[in-house]
């Protein structure tokens, strides 16, 4: 299936899964930092899925999508997938902990400097979301909001079509 795209209906959207099946190099992507300033890439990672969402305070559809990514983050952390947000804004880390803690955000949140390109592909509206398999792959870009539906059905048929091949 490489260079092909799938279309899957997923609730109220639409996820576009690109399957590029080229292996991400892990480390020394690029770096990010949280909020103790510590560098982090997406190899700590490997070996479960990765949910990469890049947002921002002032972004209506983000701010929507936060409790979904929340409740998928809880509900697959410790067994199979994470979900990892990527802060696009020149935020001081005291107001982006305040923000986190205000709107309950438990999974992992990183900051990157705005740019239209990414390591994971282009993100040219937000939110965007890059989906990461267990093996390091880029399977899915999504631009607009994801569900925990969302991230569950498509997670299911990729392990489908892999058992497949």
């Amino acid at each position: 299936m490489t260079g092909s795209i799938i279309r899957i209906m997923a609730g109220m959207g639409w996820l576009l899964a690109v399957f590029l099946h080229q292996p991400m190099v892990w480390a020394g992507d690029l770096p990010l930092r949280d909020s103790q300033g510590i560098v982090h890439n997406f190899s700590e990672f490997q070996g479960k899925w990765v949910l990469v969402n890049y947002w921002a305070t002032w972004c209506t559809p983000c701010l929507e999508e936060i409790p979904e990514l929340v409740r998928f983050h809880a509900e697959h952390k410790e067994t199979d997938a994470v979900v990892v947000g990527i802060n696009r804004e020149d935020l001081d880390w005291e107001a982006l902990i305040f923000f986190i803690n205000e709107v309950g955000i438990n999974y992992p949140v990183w900051t990157s400097p705005p740019s239209a390109q990414t390591v994971l592909g282009p993100v040219t509206g937000l939110p965007t979301s890059f989906l990461i398999s267990p093996q390091g792959e880029v399977v899915a870009r999504q631009m607009g909001k994801v569900s925990k539906a969302m991230l569950e059905r498509f997670i299911a048929r990729q392990r489908d079509i892999r058992a497949d091949d």
